[in-house]
């Protein structure tokens, strides 16, 4: 007990000491005085690299400067520079160099809300945090470049939050009483970027975030591109997200997140994403790799992911889903590599919110490669995802729509996964003839677990429409009773070149499906249940 005073005392008193130095004083005279272009040092301004040193108003006033006279570059030399929040503005590259670490405070009340006044960006509502270390709002021609490093120091930061929290000094209306930690809303992010347009972000690894590590919003021309994400400092370490963003290019970007490693979504009616370019990226989650949603509002549309290696990942190589009234369409999923990952492919149509349901249809993916494990991929993780509170054995990939608003033209080709097998009916079962069984979770939060115990072990396919399937393989480490694949209430079924396990002939399962087209290989699997 006597440890715990102490350091909460030394907490609070380190508190006290940075809450005072935030609101320190620094020299007005004007040290930007050509017109633009220039290189500026952080050392020029005042800046101190000693790691303890509070440099939020030099560095707000050097960025400012920079911006008013045209633009130009700040450079952070080798050392750590202290910082509460900035705020970036048009024309001024942040240029972090080897050896230089930008270190966020671990007082909270450095931190500054991301402020949006327009009407334009007013209708989202969210559950995600404003607060982050870099803030931006219609800011154009931005950088942040340069091999250095961006450290949030987000589970010291985030212990703070939650002690101050519990002793009364700073208390969280948004606090989450139901897993015991300080809610989204509370933690900063790393980067917040708003409404801005030619924004690069290049060569620079982001560590240690509270929450979300990077967000762009409503953001047009934007590269991401040889950035490094290491966090799984806290909860919900999201690598990046892209809100409603257009002509985005994310490559050569090497991601290990606590939470979803590249994730798409979409908060604003009547914007969406499109044109967003995924590729040559290493992505290492306890969640998914690559996902669409869960938040869909507006829409998704003309999106490439190509060329992605996943590893030692919790929940789905790839997932698309839209639940809140968006659309997904034209989608290309291309030469994806997973190894020790719990799922291949989740495709979820759902109603969680919206008026009416959304759309998913013309989505492709070729040359996948996926292999899944029986135990948890992500067992060597200090933050490990949540796991199904129920039994039950390994999950199939999965393309499941809802009654009346079916998923529409799927293409499969080429790919091959390795399941655990190892089921066992004592574990859990669903018969063939009980494929009602399994819930329609209209509006359940989507996860490729969310139906329970689901009746196949490679494909399980519900209210789909123009599925086709082509040099589908489906190998297994051990024995499982279920058939590869079940295809409930499915319209325009094709399939061609299937290769699956000898050991039984049942592995294609048929019920409520219509407008099939299979070839001699594949014919042979197929069994009809009326």
């Amino acid at each position: 007990m006597l440890n715990t005073i102490k350091w909460f005392g030394a907490t609070l008193l380190f508190f006290l000491i940075q809450h005072i130095q935030v609101n320190g004083t620094a020299a007005q005279e004007p040290l930007v005085t050509e017109k633009g272009g220039g290189v500026f040092y952080a050392e020029q301004f005042g800046a101190v690299a000693d790691g303890v040193t509070l440099n939020t108003l030099v560095f707000q006033r050097a960025i400012d400067e920079i911006s008013a006279k045209g633009g130009g570059t700040l450079m952070l030399s080798k050392g750590k520079y202290l910082t509460g929040s900035l705020i970036l503005k048009s024309d001024v590259t942040l240029f972090i160099d080897e050896g230089s670490v930008l270190l966020g405070s671990l007082n909270p009340e450095h931190y500054r809300k991301l402020e949006i006044a327009d009407a334009v960006v007013s209708p989202k509502t969210d559950d995600n945090s404003k607060l982050a270390l870099l803030l931006a709002h219609r800011a154009n021609n931005m950088a942040i470049v340069g091999k250095g490093t961006i450290d949030g120091q987000g589970r010291k930061l985030a212990l703070i939050i939650d002690s101050l929290h519990h002793a009364g000094v700073r208390v969280l209306s948004g606090y989450n009483k139901w897993s015991t930690r300080p809610g989204e809303t509370d933690r900063p992010k790393i980067i917040n970027f708003s409404a801005c347009e030619n924004v690069t972000v290049q060569g620079i690894t982001l560590k240690n975030s509270t929450c979300w590590v990077q967000t762009y919003e409503l953001c047009e021309n934007l590269i991401i591109d040889d950035v490094k994400v290491e966090s799984r400092a806290f909860w919900n370490n999201d690598g990046m997200d892209i809100t409603d963003c257009r002509k985005v290019r994310i490559t050569n970007c090497d991601i290990n997140s606590a939470d979803d490693g590249i994730c798409l979504k979409s908060y604003y009616p009547g914007y969406y994403c499109d044109s967003i370019y995924i590729a040559h990226c290493y992505i290492r989650t306890s969640a998914s790799a690559v996902k669409f949603g869960t938040a869909s509002v507006g829409g998704f549309r003309n999106v490439v992911i190509d060329n992605i290696t996943v590893k030692d990942t919790y929940r789905s190589a790839i997932a698309i889903e839209s639940v809140d009234g968006g659309f997904i369409e034209n989608v290309m999923v291309s030469n994806i590599t997973a190894v020790n990952t719990g799922n291949a492919i989740f495709i979820r149509l759902g109603h969680r919110a919206g008026e009416k349901p959304g759309s998913i249809g013309n989505i492709s993916f070729k040359n996948i490669k996926v292999q899944v494990p029986f135990g948890r991929p992500d067992e060597a993780y200090d933050m490990r995802g949540p796991e199904p509170c129920f039994f039950h054995n390994q999950f199939p990939s999965s393309i499941v729509g809802i009654p009346g608003h079916h998923i529409r033209n799927i293409t499969l080709d080429n790919i091959e996964i390795v399941y655990p097998g190892r089921a066992s009916k004592g574990m859990a079962y669903v018969p063939l003839w009980q494929l009602e069984r399994v819930p329609e979770k209209i509006k359940d939060y989507p996860e490729y677990s969310m139906f329970g115990e689901l009746p196949s072990w490679g494909f399980y396919v519900r209210f789909a429409d123009g599925i086709t399937m082509k040099n589908i393989k489906l190998k297994l480490d051990d024995a499982d009773y279920r058939p590869a694949f079940v295809f409930h209430g499915v319209q325009g079924l094709s399939m061609e070149g299937i290769d699956l396990p000898d050991d039984k002939k049942e592995h294609i399962i048929l019920k409520d499906v219509g407008e099939t087209n299979y070839d001699r290989q594949s014919e042979k699997y197929v069994r009809k249940i009326e």
